[in-house]
């Protein structure tokens, strides 16, 4: 039986992971009382005890918290930003560039953002490929749920919503996101996106569009379709292992809702436009394959168990 440590525990992705856990019987959770959540020997003792410990915390604490273990059989998976680029940590996205086999080898992992999830899913196919060039100059923008904000978000939209509430809230104006690093390098581009998130009223969900003009892909949509086909799509009649699916038309009569996914740990992508102007789609909850479901994920296969043993796909 595994022996998991969740630092962080009282926040809204640590509390997902927390109650994905505590039914399942191959794993037995380290909870520390209230009064030593935050004691520093008591945290120590935890994460080098564990046999996966997950950081769900701010990012200096994270580095902090990662420092702290020693036990060099301990998995650590990091649910912040702040190990997402470090050539020393895997990056948590098993269904493309090989990384299933990495992960399995790894003791440190980054979980991924959630917004450069659906942008990696979209991007690092067709980059890998050589369908897109690396250099070229990408747009995006990014649906989510308000619980994508973190407990004080959640609050706001629910007992203190106002207007501005109730439409889409568009944020990270000045073209700095904190997900734009990551899904800069792990899709080897050679400039960052412009990328436009958007919180939207409804709890959880998400949906990430990247748009391109058809000269700029070489060999246009078709051969979009078919990289992702290869990433995501069945191998010799079988599903291949993972999360996400390539769907060929997901469209609800000629719309596609950002809440489609919401409560699932899946990832569905999908292709739109015409000869001239692309439109990739990836549909996933911000709270599923966009943290909490993505951690259960890389800690099932860091630890040999079922890759989606948890998980509601």
């Amino acid at each position: 039986m595994l022996k998991v440590f969740i630092d962080g525990s009282a926040g809204t992705t640590g509390l997902r992971i927390r109650e994905r856990l505590a039914g399942r019987r191959d794993v037995s959770l380290s909870v520390l009382p209230d009064e030593l959540r935050k004691d520093p020997s008591a945290r120590r003792d935890a994460l080098n005890s564990a046999d996966v410990a997950f950081l769900c915390l701010p990012d200096a604490a994270a580095v902090e918290a990662a420092a702290m273990v020693e036990n060099p059989a301990t998995v650590v998976i990091d649910t912040s930003t702040a190990h997402r680029t470090s050539d020393a940590w895997e990056y948590g996205f098993p269904e493309v560039g090989g990384r299933r086999v990495r992960i399995a080898g790894a003791k440190r992992i980054a979980n991924p953002g959630c917004h450069a999830s659906g942008f990696v899913a979209l991007v690092e196919p067709l980059v890998a490929a050589g369908i897109v060039d690396p250099g070229v100059r990408l747009c995006a923008f990014s649906l989510t749920g308000y619980s994508g904000g973190g407990k004080k978000m959640i609050a706001d939209y629910e007992t203190a919503a106002t207007h501005l509430h109730s439409g889409g809230r568009q944020y990270a104006l000045s073209q700095s996101h904190k997900h734009l690093p990551e899904m800069t390098k792990v899709c080897g581009l050679a400039s960052a996106p412009v990328f436009s998130p958007v919180v939207v009223p409804h709890f959880s969900g998400m949906e990430t569009t990247v748009q391109v003009f058809a000269d700029c892909v070489k060999g246009g949509m078709d051969a979009v379709k078919s990289a992702y086909r290869d990433a995501y799509g069945e191998k010799g009649g079988e599903p291949r292992p993972g999360v996400v699916r390539f769907v060929d038309d997901p469209s609800e009569g000629g719309f596609l809702s950002s809440a489609a996914l919401s409560d699932s740990d899946a990832m569905e992508v999908s292709v739109h436009g015409n000869a001239d102007r692309i439109v990739l789609v990836s549909r996933f909850d911000n709270l599923g394959k966009g943290a909490s479901g993505a951690a259960i994920q890389n800690m099932n296969i860091a630890t040999g168990l079922g890759e989606t043993e948890g998980l509601c796909i």
